[in-house]
């Protein structure tokens, strides 16, 4: 099965502040803020939505196809993908752009200030989706450029190809109907607690409305594992121990490729969905999204420490 992923590739630049934010700032000054802050150099980290899903896929094995869009300083990140096994022919490069960026800085006191340049990501990738094979695909949309994330779920459910759509973050820049529109005829919806309550909203729909559109629904819990929906019957999926918990940023992505990994195994979406606790505790013991190593034997032991035979 071929995995295709619709997400953002982005770069992500974070910066330490050797101090608190709030000695710096004058509350009575705030209609004239005017702050620098001195920072203990730079950390460049490759990231974005499909970048971190398609890792996680190369290190279980699989080649996916990544749908996105770059800018014009994608070299370093292109040749780490390529050393993952992980091909270049669904990025479209902007070269006017640079590819998006956040560049995030956190101080003492882990308060954060988060600019973000969508950079290429305002474009649209421009994949010929016709090139698919129907009968032997899989699709994902995660959070990336909108016209993708609404034009690639229409092209999969006009030719009877099963997707996931998992908007997260660009949740707020829908409306409504547009939600319904893409969620609509998805074989799985993947949100967390909270952006399940986003969508309740901007919808109008209850969670019943939602399930009766989708074939799961799958809502993830943090560290209390994740619930799989289908038409009303639930199945909890609990999370796997980890070692320590080092940076949960990048679990969420690393959750969606295990989950894809177990249902190219032809596995139930209960069975993949604890592929996917597996690949969540691996990201969470490291800072980054893509820093963790695993190869698929270690994967396979740590699952069957907790679920028992992968078979």
């Amino acid at each position: 099965m071929q995995i295709y992923i619709s997400g953002s590739l982005a770069f992500d630049r974070i910066m330490t502040f050797p101090d608190k934010f709030s000695n710096h700032i004058l509350p009575d000054k705030l209609h004239i803020l005017n702050v620098c802050f001195l920072v203990d150099g730079l950390e460049e980290k490759f990231g974005g939505t499909g970048g971190n899903i398609a890792y996680n896929l190369s290190l279980l094995g699989e080649k996916p196809v990544l749908l996105s869009q770059v800018g014009r300083d994608f070299a370093a990140y292109d040749t780490w993908l390529q050393e993952h096994g992980i091909g270049a022919e669904g990025i479209r490069t902007v070269e006017q752009e640079f590819t998006a960026g956040a560049y995030i800085t956190t101080d003492q006191a882990d308060n954060q200030i988060t600019g973000f340049n969508p950079g290429a990501m305002k474009y649209p990738c421009q994949f010929d989706m016709t090139t698919i094979d129907s009968a032997d695909a899989l699709g994902i949309i995660s959070p990336g450029n909108l016209g993708d994330m609404m034009d690639h779920p229409r092209y999969y459910r006009e030719n009877a190809i099963p997707f996931i759509f998992d908007p997260g973050q660009q949740i707020p820049a829908f409306s409504g109907e547009q939600l319904v529109q893409a969620l609509d005829g998805a074989e799985i919806l993947i949100t967390n607690d909270y952006e399940l309550e986003m969508i309740l909203k901007a919808t109008g729909m209850t969670k019943a409305e939602v399930v009766e559109r989708v074939a799961y629904l799958i809502t993830t819990l943090g560290e209390k594992g994740s619930v799989v929906n289908c038409k009303g019957q639930e199945t909890h999926v609990s999370a796997v121990p980890v070692s320590s918990v080092v940076d949960p940023t990048g679990a969420g992505d690393a959750f969606r490729a295990g989950l894809l990994k177990g249902l190219a195994m032809e596995k139930t979406v209960a069975e993949a969905a604890r592929l996917g606790s597996v690949c969540a505790a691996y990201a969470v013991e490291h800072k980054g999204t893509q820093e963790h190593r695993f190869s698929f034997q270690k994967f396979t032991k740590r699952y069957e420490a907790s679920f028992g035979p992968l078979e």
